[in-house]
Order: C-alpha cells, then structure tokens, then sequence
C-alpha cells in the first residue's frame, strides 16, 4: 500500500462532476429506508426460514406492543438470536465506514483505512490475549485496551525526531501494526491450546457469530457517540482536506483538533474490533464509492457512508452465515472477496490522482 500520497482524498474528480447532486435528505432517507428494510429481511433469512410478520410480531411483544408473539421457537431465533447479530453488523458497519472517511481526510491519504493506525492489530492482540487465557468476558475490554495503546505508541512514534505529520503518522502506523501483528502471532504459538485456535482464527478474520444484546449496546451506543461529534466536525474536516496550512488559516486549531478526531476514531474502532474482530476493506472502499453520490462535502459524506456502510455488512454476514450453512464463514472473508474487486475498479478509474 502507497502511503506516502498527500493529495487531498477528496481530490480525484467524481462521477457527476458538475452535475446537480441528489439532496441530502433524500440520500438519508433512501439509505435509511434501505438500511431498515435490509435488517428486517435478514432477520428472517437462515435454516429456520422466518417471514415478516414474525420478525414484527416478535419485536412488537417485546416492545410492548398489544401483538400476539410468535411461537416461542422462533421468538427466541428472532430476539436472541438473529436480531442482535444483524444490529450489530449494522453497526459495525456504520462505523467502520465513518472511521474510514475520517480518516482519509486526516491523514489526506486516499488509501488510509480505519486500521492505518495500527488499531486493528493492537486491539487483535489485546483480544487474543484474553482469549487464550479462557477469560472471554474481558474480550471488549482488552480490545479496546490494545486499540488505544496502539494509537498512543504511533501517535509518540511520529513525533520522535521531528513535528507530527500524516506521512510520518501513516509510517509510525504501519511499524506498530507489524510490531502488534508480531505479538499477536507469538501469543497464539506460545499459549494456545486445544480448539483455542479455530476461536481465534475465526475472530481474526471477523466474525459476528455469538454476538448478543451487550455487543448492540457496546457498538451501537459508541457509534451514536463518537459518529454524532465526527459528523459535527464535518466543516473542520473539510478544511483538513486542503491541508494543515489552509485548515489553520480557516480558523482550525489543527494539532487539538487532529488529536481529538484521532482519539475518537480509535474509539470507535477500538469498540466495533471488541464486537466483530477485524473486518476489512469497508473502511477503504466505501468513502470512495459513496462520493460518487455525495460529493467531498464530510456534511453530506459522513451520514451517507454509515448507512452504506450498515448495509452492505449486514448483507455480508447473512450471506457470510447462510451460504454454506450448517459451516460459517467468517465475514471478513466475504468482505474481502467484495471489497478487492471494487477497489481494483476504483483504482482503474482513479489510479493517476493516487500516486
């Protein structure tokens, strides 16, 4: 991966261009709607085939609401099972997809993903370690734990020698991703026992199998907090776009404000690893994509990238779970196998403002 670029990831010119945009509120509520419509219908895909008037019917007895609930079989699929699994994804998703524009936009790299930090490798390693330890009820912790050591340790690394700039953080990035990648791998050869592997495997490539109602809560209430003050930021990351010079001259405190929007993003991915382990190329591909529709504008980006971003994972993980069901892949594979070839098609369309 090229990581020296400093082109402003907004730069290349996107479809349209000139052309007259659709109106932000007509994107949020086509993506929303959409979004809605794609966890209800997941929820109702699997070896025991639901239809919709179940998954209503469930979650309107547990609402409250004065409906007759399902057989208690498939109220237990729907509200135990399947539902905590597709809300999770969504939000994993939703912020994978925010970390990633925000991102690309901070480090003005077009390549950088929410895992440029080395965030995903030192939230892997904290996970494993408690894995391999048998005490996974501390998995999200010791996830986030490694999240945030990793962007402290690359945050310090930058600015060893020299003032803190993207090419160097992007490099001090790429050095700890290695050195947790490192540790990690030691870890599982060391302790590792028994079936111990293929748990950790799996949570390695990503994986949403056994989730519950703590990993919706985990992901979604970090997701509601951390993206409501990136989307609030959206006018400063605008002016980061064109470059630390041009963002000071428009009145942006850049080092504090660098600081705070890095710091929210290993937040955030800190606790989406926590829930779903590593999950890759969303955060790469989708701001890139989704511009297309949106435009450069973080205002009108960042709401419409969560929503593409909580679909298509929900997508991915019912055809993750379904596919070659009873055996489940984990979704990080099937991201990968989505993910490269849109990546090569956008490369192909825009490799000459990458280099």
């Amino acid at each position: 991966m090229t990581t020296t670029a400093t082109r402003p990831a907004t730069a290349p010119a996107t479809a349209a261009h000139g052309g007259r945009r659709a109106p932000l509120w007509l994107l949020v509520t086509a993506g929303t709607a959409v979004l809605v419509v794609s966890v209800l219908v997941a929820v109702t895909i699997g070896s025991s085939g639901l239809g919709l008037d179940e998954v209503a019917r469930s979650l309107g007895a547990h609402l409250g609401l004065a409906v007759d609930p399902p057989a208690r079989l498939h109220d237990a699929i729907v509200w135990q099972l399947r539902l905590p699994r597709v809300l999770t994804a969504a939000a994993v998703g939703a912020g994978l997809g925010l970390a990633g524009a925000v991102m690309q936009s901070l480090t003005r790299n077009p390549l950088a993903d929410p895992y440029l930090l080395g965030l995903s490798s030192g939230a892997s390693l904290g996970a494993v370690a408690v894995l391999v330890l048998g005490v996974g009820l501390l998995l999200p912790v010791a996830a986030f734990v490694g999240a945030l050591a990793a962007l402290v340790a690359t945050l310090a690394l930058a600015r060893t020698g020299g003032t803190l700039t993207p090419g160097r953080t992007v490099l001090a990035g790429l050095a700890i991703s290695q050195l947790a990648a490192a540790g990690t791998s030691f870890v599982i050869f060391w302790s590792s026992t028994g079936d111990s592997y293929r748990e950790i495997l799996s949570w390695l490539m990503g994986s949403l199998g056994g989730t519950t109602w703590s990993s919706v809560a985990i992901a979604g209430i970090t997701l509601l907090a951390v993206g409501t003050v990136l989307v609030a930021c959206a006018g400063r990351l605008d002016a980061f776009t064109f470059g630390d010079t041009a963002a000071a001259a428009l009145g942006v405190d850049v080092n504090r404000t660098r600081w705070m929007l890095l710091t929210l993003v290993a937040l955030l991915v800190g606790a989406l690893v926590a829930v779903s382990g590593a999950i890759g190329f969303l955060g790469l591909v989708l701001p890139h994509a989704v511009r297309s529709l949106t435009g450069p504008g973080h205002r009108r980006l960042l709401p419409v990238v969560a929503l593409a971003g909580g679909t298509l994972l929900v997508w991915a993980d019912t055809a993750a779970r379904t596919l070659f069901a009873p055996r489940e892949l984990p979704v990080g594979i099937v991201t990968a196998l989505v993910g490269v070839p849109v990546f090569v098609v956008l490369l192909r369309r825009r490799g000459a403002s990458w280099t």
